[in-house]
Order: structure tokens, then C-alpha cells, then sequence
């Protein structure tokens, strides 16, 4: 039986999950843009805030209008299963780190898992993985020039630290 120090120890121990730092809260706040109330996104999913997408998300109890508060919470939320994937996948500092929950956050975690991207973070080619950026800017067969923003952003993020 565990004595309930060894409980606490575990409750504690637990909550202590890498989050992002706050340059990369930013720069996905800026992408994302905020918004009080409810909207399709580019695909078609109702999404709200900084991007809370419904269809992954359940939003009934969502009462719009929300505030930028309540749309940092959602956030902050959402984000963590996106952290989770890229500490799971690989270890890296806090701005390569940053640079690539904002990136799943946008495309997904397949699209680190499943990837030359991931593939050179595995080997810790920075250089090789910062050359892949700009891959990811097209929706709908087009590039999308907030896109090719938010990829250089990362870029410029992600190679903060040196290694590129």
C-alpha cells in the first residue's frame, strides 16, 4: 500500500509537464489570431479563440462571446497533447521546443512522427531539420502565404539557440 507521502510525491511529480515558453505562446497567438466568437476555419471546422477546433474538442460548453482570457485558457489546454508529442518524439531546447508545438499544433503530430522533419530531429541534424520549413505551406494544393510567415517564424524560432 502507498503511504501518502509517496502519493503526494507522485501527484506533484506529475504536474510538472514541459510546456511551452512564453515566445512561443506568442507566435502562435499571432497566427492563430483570436476570436470571441464562433467561426469555420479554413477547412470548414468551428473553431473558436486561438484556434479550438470543435471537431477534436468537445465545445458545448463554450457560450460565446468568450474573452481573450477564456481563449488563452482553451488554449493553454489544447496545447498540451501537442507538447506532449514533441517531448515524446524528441528532446530539444526551449525555443526548438517551441518552434515545434507550434508547428503540431498547426499540422498535427504526424506531421513531426512521420516525417523528414522528425526524422532529422531524431538524428539531431538541426541545420537539416530548419531546411524543411518552408515544405509545409500549402492547403488545398496552394501555398498560403500566412503559411510561409508562421514557417519562417518557426524557423527563426526553432534556430534562435544555434544549431541551424
Amino acid at each position: 500500500m502507498f503511504k501518502p507521502i509517496a502519493i503526494l510525491l507522485l501527484v506533484v511529480a506529475g504536474s510538472f509537464a514541459r510546456q511551452i515558453n512564453n515566445e512561443g505562446l506568442k507566435l502562435i497567438k499571432s497566427f492563430e489570431g483570436f476570436r470571441a466568437n464562433f467561426y469555420k476555419d479554413a477547412v470548414g471546422i468551428k473553431t473558436i479563440g486561438y484556434g479550438h477546433a470543435c471537431h477534436a474538442n468537445d465545445c458545448s460548453h463554450i457560450h460565446p462571446p468568450i474573452t481573450e482570457a477564456q481563449g488563452s485558457a482553451l488554449l493553454l489546454k489544447d496545447l498540451v497533447s501537442y507538447e506532449n508529442c514533441v517531448e515524446k518524439f524528441v528532446h530539444l531546447d526551449d525555443d526548438k521546443f517551441a518552434a515545434m508545438v507550434s508547428f503540431v499544433y498547426n499540422l498535427g503530430c504526424g506531421s513531426l512522427t512521420q516525417s523528414t522533419i522528425g526524422k532529422y530531429l531524431r538524428q539531431h541534424n538541426y541545420r537539416g531539420a530548419a531546411g524543411q520549413f518552408h515544405l509545409w505551406v500549402h492547403a488545398g494544393g496552394k501555398v498560403l502565404q500566412g503559411l510561409v510567415r508562421r514557417r519562417n517564424a518557426e524557423r527563426t524560432l526553432f534556430c534562435k539557440s544555434g544549431g541551424c
